[in-house]
């Protein structure tokens, strides 16, 4: 059995993958449900990638971008890691990386292609906390369609694919996956709200914003890591009112809404992917796409 075939061989909500990948990535472009048959193969990539990451604690050298971020060797080799992943996975499919936007990404609004965050967290995974997270999102006319969250340290991957239902899987040291388990984001109790707050980047706005609702406990957490606990029922909100990338957003955005959430822009608009900038400005995300906290803010 191939590496791939033995990181993705849990089926749980999604079917096998029985189709070749050509056929899927064409199905999945007119309907979503022919992302399904690309789940396990795409949860083999993110696990492959999670070992690379793992082998890099404590180790390489720590660089800076042009924008001033910290890059780490375990950046680049998952990096390398997921798009041979992808290149077997899903041939054909056009990929935007963060790491590759220091170059020049294809032009691919409004096309079907994947959007990558090969190490969400590179602070934390440089000041040795467990909460970094590799991305990898589907975007299908614009729009994250398929979403999966893999926290290395945290030995957790969160997928879903929007209408269709979300899961959790642990997986072990050498990669094997445990049996997926089922999630959805909670109904949030009138004073009793959960924020999710960035470790890293809490600015004043998004401290007001949640100031302003009935929150009982903020807990911070750092990456990606954040999408999933409200996809899983832990957390109700996660507001980011300043700037994000584009692969920073769609893996959790993709996970929230198909765990029966909803992500949009403060004044409830939806969020815009693929511009020349591949900057989403500000989100708010709610465990319950009922809730309707996500007032507009002023």
């Amino acid at each position: 059995m191939s590496q791939l075939a033995r990181f993705g061989n849990r089926r749980g909500l999604f079917q096998a993958y029985a189709k070749e990948p050509g056929v899927a990535i064409k199905d999945a472009a007119k309907n979503t449900a022919g992302l399904a048959e690309l789940v396990p193969a795409l949860t083999a990539v993110s696990v492959r990638a999670a070992l690379v990451v793992r082998s890099f604690v404590g180790k390489g050298d720590v660089h800076r971008k042009r924008d001033g971020s910290p890059v780490t060797e375990a950046d680049l080799a998952a990096e390398a890691a997921i798009r041979d992943g992808l290149a077997r996975a899903t041939p054909g499919l056009p990929l935007v990386s963060e790491e590759q936007a220091e170059g020049e990404a294809p032009h691919v609004l409004g096309r079907t292609y994947a959007l990558v965050d090969p190490l969400d967290g590179t602070r934390e995974f440089i000041a040795g906390s467990d909460e970094y997270a590799i991305n990898i999102a589907i975007m299908i006319d614009g729009r994250p369609a398929l979403g999966i969250v893999t926290a290395p340290a945290l030995g957790l991957i969160w997928r879903g694919i929007v209408g269709r239902g979300a899961e959790r899987i642990g997986f072990t040291a050498d990669g094997q996956l445990a049996n997926p388990q089922p999630i959805h984001g909670r109904k949030p109790t009138p004073h009793d709200l959960v924020a999710v707050t960035s470790r890293s980047h809490l600015d004043p706005k998004t401290k007001a914003y949640l100031d302003a609702l009935p929150v009982a406990r903020m807990v911070a957490c750092g990456s990606a890591v954040k999408f999933g606990r409200i996809a899983e029922g832990s957390a109700d909100v996660y507001a980011r009112l300043s700037p994000v990338r584009d692969w920073d957003a769609a893996a959790g955005h993709a996970l929230v809404e198909a765990a029966g959430g909803s992500m949009r822009t403060p004044d409830g608009q939806p969020l815009r992917y693929g511009t020349a900038e591949r900057i989403i400005p500000n989100f708010i995300a709610f465990a319950d796409a009922a809730d309707e906290r996500g007032a507009p803010v002023r």
